[in-house]
């Protein structure tokens, strides 16, 4: 079932669960974002550590 479906009904069950689910994504997202920034930060200035 999908948000857009007309038989989507917003109990508190949805929306605890979507609530928890964004908070994660958005969580996943944030630090991946901060990661790909600081390695192309890093690799622009050759500040990084090489293995």
């Amino acid at each position: 079932m999908f948000p857009f479906s007309f038989e989507w009904a917003w109990d508190m069950g949805h929306v605890i669960f979507f609530g928890g689910f964004w908070y994660a994504v958005s969580i996943l997202g944030a630090g991946l974002t901060f990661c790909f920034l600081k390695a192309a930060y890093d690799t622009m200035n050759d500040s990084g550590d090489s293995h």
